[in-house]
């Protein structure tokens, strides 16, 4: 029965019919989720799972799985997505893998349609188990190069890659001659400097790689290590960009206290790693991030086209502060969502399931974002000619820089580094 349908008949009988809905709510109130006259609810409901780590010593994105409920909230409230109900299960990945494996396999067990605007490093363990049953992965964080390689992976973002290219692209053009890149001793981190230098490369720059193990309480030596490396050529302007997630801001700290070479250093990251809060929390104006470049995927976070994101927040997630509205995992889940939300609507009467959501991707369907993004779309036309990054659809970032302790917009609009990209070198 239609939405429509279902909505007349309800009209013509309510007064017979709503003493009995609230008596049946009363007794179901677990299951009873919809308010009676919505649509909400009259047609199968809409399972998914956001998953992403929270809890641990490394980088922690406990706003993703937050956002999620906060959308669910929020669109089951306005008649659901096109009639169906949303349901939103979360999972926490514990950044290992045997948490990623777990949370895959739930989403295999629960009968998921895609697993959507999730985090987890361990790509290898979460894949396999959604690749086998035929579950999408939509609109991951990007912060592994697998899920620009799995076919059943739908990037939003153009990930790491597109970041740290464009962080090199950034600095160049800010005329930094030494740069030293603090990253994590991890498998994930050692991607990272053959990106960043094919950014610098406009510069005719490289970056000195210091390693940092991802969980530590202190930086010291790794801070000296970088400006000894970036600040080596006193005629030469010097950067330093750290990306280290959440243990960035400890690093800068470290940085900030290992001498008086610091303020000669210009300082650099990436979102993800850097964020109005950390700046906040910093000092604003009077803090180290004053002066520094960051690049993003998105447009800065005061931006009226996060309007929509803003107004559910405040709707359905005030007072939640593990939703950062400035927070780049935050704003990828809200852009995920907006995509599974016109994939559903595409498919119409249709039955909504983890084929059919993965058709009516690969069939070409345009999904757009309120210029948050370019126009996405899936089809093997649509994906940029990038080696090792097959599953490519958008490349853009932005360039911001901190400006009397706000993080705003260094130049309009977006840039597009798949140029950049596609000059990586085979065997990065």
């Amino acid at each position: 029965m239609t939405a429509r349908r279902r909505s007349t008949t309800l009209r013509t009988a309510r007064p017979l019919l709503m003493a009995g809905v609230w008596a049946a709510c009363a007794s179901l109130a677990a299951g009873c989720g919809v308010i009676p006259g919505t649509t909400a609810g009259s047609r199968e409901p809409v399972t998914v799972m956001t998953w992403a780590p929270e809890g641990t010593a490394a980088t922690n994105m406990p706003g993703m799985p937050a956002m999620a409920r906060a959308y669910a909230r929020w669109v089951n409230a306005h008649g659901g997505i096109d009639g169906r109900q949303l349901k939103v299960l979360t999972c926490n990945d514990d950044n290992d893998t045997v948490g990623a494996a777990r949370c895959a396999r739930d989403a295999v067990e629960r009968k998921v349609v895609a697993v959507v605007g999730s985090y987890s490093q361990h790509a290898p363990s979460f894949l396999g188990p959604l690749e086998s049953a035929g579950i999408p992965y939509l609109g991951g964080y990007g912060v592994t190069d697998q899920e620009f390689a799995s076919p059943l992976s739908y990037p939003v973002n153009g990930g790491q890659p597109a970041l740290m290219a464009g962080n090199g692209r950034q600095l160049a053009a800010a005329g930094c001659r030494r740069t030293s890149l603090v990253r994590p001793d991890t498998v994930a981190g050692d991607q990272l400097p053959l990106l960043l230098d094919t950014g610098l490369a406009a510069g005719h720059g490289r970056a000195a790689d210091v390693r940092a193990a991802e969980d530590a309480t202190d930086y010291t030596d790794q801070a000296r290590q970088a400006l000894a490396a970036a600040g080596a050529d006193p005629t030469a302007k010097g950067c330093v960009t750290a990306v280290l997630g959440d243990r960035t801001d400890t690093f800068f700290d470290s940085f900030r206290r290992a001498g008086d070479e610091y303020p000669k250093v210009r300082i650099a990251s990436v979102l993800g790693s850097v964020d109005q809060t950390v700046i906040d929390r910093s000092g604003g104006r009077s803090g180290v991030y004053e002066g520094a470049y960051v690049t993003g995927w998105y447009p800065v976070a005061t931006d009226r086209r996060w309007a929509t994101m803003r107004q559910v927040i405040n709707e359905q997630a005030f007072g939640d502060n593990r939703i950062d509205p400035a927070d780049a995992g935050v704003q990828t889940t809200w852009i995920a969502y907006t995509v599974l939300k016109q994939v559903v609507e595409s498919l119409g009467d249709g039955e909504v399931t983890a084929h059919t959501v993965r058709t009516a991707l690969d069939g070409g369907l345009k999904v757009r974002t309120g210029g948050l993004t370019p126009t996405l779309s899936w089809r093997f036309e649509d994906m940029i000619a990038v080696r090792d990054f097959p599953r490519l659809v958008n490349a853009d970032v932005t360039f911001q820089i901190v400006r009397d302790g706000r993080l705003v917009a260094a130049r309009r609009g977006l840039v597009d580094v798949s140029r950049t990209l596609e000059a990586t070198p085979e065997g990065w």
